[in-house]
């Protein structure tokens, strides 16, 4: 095991989740004042621009070749997608809810690859995978009181999430990480533009435009510290870490619009969380052990 490379894929992980809630939140916070196709469109451009500056002095334009590979292109078509179930949902869902459910990605890559990349997952995992779709189950509870139908788009930007965290992972490594970034900002850029076509467009105050600014700032910091923690370290390690979303999302939904889990969202949780981490355990143990995988 590369320790040092752990390490840092860890930490990646660990500041990626952070960078991603804050950045959820004040997308929130300033979806009051604007419409989601213009926050989307502008946070994107200045997404674009930022990595656009750092691609050019990283020299990642001289192999310009590398972003049109077909798995970038799957990965920004994926992360378009996940983004407009997401914060569409994200708009009226209280935060850590949404997030909860979003835990389930792990179960769901580990499901996809046995299914599409015919990865080994043995009658264990497949276990866990049922648990943990059962949290999700009390998390969403269709059918029952509390039950809120936004969480149905959650679940389906979770299924573009997988796929994106797929592609990922089967890039090769000469694909620079700016340069993803770059390609995935702009792809985001273009559909919140498309978007704002049908939703109008409403005049900026200095409030809307700072809070913008930090999303901005926020999510650049999440797009390049996913990308490296996805294809740096093992892979087994590194991703129960993913779960520090949790903590923040609460902590943050709390502090800014007072939200509560109630038991059942918290009992899910919990159920998704451990079922993950024992998925990730459960691989790291047979990669060890490949003749039995």
């Amino acid at each position: 095991m590369d320790l040092m490379g752990n390490g840092r894929a860890i930490s990646a992980m660990l500041v990626a989740n952070a960078a991603f809630i804050i950045n959820d939140s004040l997308v929130k916070v300033v979806a009051d004042e604007l419409p989601l196709g213009q926050i989307i469109f502008l946070r994107g451009v200045m997404t674009a621009l930022i990595m656009a500056v750092v691609c050019h002095f990283t020299g990642v334009f001289r192999n310009w070749r590398g972003l049109v590979h077909p798995l970038v292109l799957l990965r920004t078509f994926a992360e378009v997608g996940s983004t407009v179930l997401y914060l569409t949902a994200l708009m009226q869902m209280p935060i850590g809810n949404i997030t909860s459910i979003l835990q389930a990605l792990p179960l769901v890559v580990t499901a996809a690859a046995a299914i599409f990349l015919k990865a080994p997952v043995g009658w264990r995992r497949w276990t866990a995978i049922l648990v943990g779709f059962c949290g999700v189950v009390l998390i969403v509870r269709p059918g029952l009181e509390g039950f809120n139908a936004w969480s149905l788009l959650a679940l389906a930007a979770v299924m573009f999430m997988a796929l994106r965290d797929l592609a990922t992972r089967q890039m090769p490594a000469t694909v620079p990480t700016f340069g993803v970034a770059l390609a995935t900002s702009i792809g985001v850029a273009a559909l919140g533009g498309t978007m704002s076509l049908t939703e109008g467009w409403a005049a900026l105050n200095v409030t809307s435009l700072a809070l913008l600014l930090g999303a901005t700032g926020f999510v650049t910091v999440g797009y390049i510290f996913i990308i490296l923690a996805m294809r740096s370290g093992d892979i087994s390690v590194v991703a129960p870490f993913r779960y520090s979303s949790v903590l923040w999302a609460l902590g943050l939904g709390y502090f800014i619009w007072r939200e509560v889990p109630d038991l059942m969202t918290v009992a899910g949780t919990i159920i998704v969380v451990l079922t993950g981490i024992y998925t990730f355990l459960r691989e790291r143990r047979l990669s060890r052990l490949p003749a039995k995988a």
